[in-house]
């Protein structure tokens, strides 16, 4: 197994995202709570999904921009209970500072800075997740997010340009992910190799595309590479 530089996936992949995203709607909340706190009487957690999936239904070109539905999500949640729905623009704020205090799984810290002194690696999220203010920048040659890039995986563009920032031809390149979709076969689908985090000991059903190195965790992975 031979290959150039590394593409990297981040949520679920060096930290668990949803206890991060809770904590960052706990922020969110609490600015609620002493600014605005008729919308949290107003919008519980199943009024709050509903209306996701309607801005995402009514707006499927931006579905990849996780940033924009939030802020919509919040101009909306403030507007019904006759707020300023300007006012969206400040709690977002909470919300995506509170987004990037992540906690590294177990190792992972110590497995990506290995991982960068071997390896060019560009970063691939589906998520906003900022690695500069997360503290992690400093391990990857460039980060490519859905939100800003205009696509999300599994679509070949995003794998592609990150392979056009790294120099390096798609063949050369293992991405490595914990989604059997958008990790695995996207990357395959795309042209790059792929490495598989999989956490929950699944056997691999897909007929074709299957990784070409997989392991329990993302530092796991790490030290089964050359």
């Amino acid at each position: 197994m031979t290959f150039k530089a590394i593409t990297l996936d981040l949520d679920d992949t060096l930290w668990p995202v949803w206890p991060t995203i809770r904590g960052a709607e706990a922020a969110a909340d609490a600015w609620f709570a002493a600014h605005a706190p008729t919308v949290l009487d107003a919008w519980d957690s199943a009024a709050r999904l509903d209306l996701r999936k309607r801005i995402v239904g009514e707006n499927p070109q931006r579905a990849h921009d996780l940033g924009f539905i939030r802020r919509e999500m919040f101009r909306q949640m403030l507007a019904d209970c006759g707020h300023d729905p300007a006012l969206s623009e400040p709690v977002y704020a909470i919300f995506i500072a509170a987004r990037q205090q992540v906690r590294l799984y177990e190792g992972a810290g110590d497995a990506l800075a290995r991982l960068a002194a071997r390896y060019p690696i560009v970063a691939i999220s589906n998520g906003n997740a900022d690695l500069a203010a997360i503290g992690l920048s400093q391990h990857f040659r460039a980060a490519l997010s859905a939100s800003d890039f205009g696509v999300a995986k599994p679509d070949p563009a995003i794998f592609l340009a990150a392979c056009s920032a790294l120099d390096v031809a798609p063949g050369d390149v293992l991405h490595i992910g914990d989604d059997a979709d958008t990790d695995v076969i996207g990357a395959r689908l795309a042209g790059l190799r792929a490495g598989w985090i999989n956490a929950g000991g699944l056997i691999w059903t897909h007929q074709d595309y299957a990784p070409e190195v997989e392991a329990e965790s993302f530092a796991a992975l790490v030290d089964k590479l050359p």
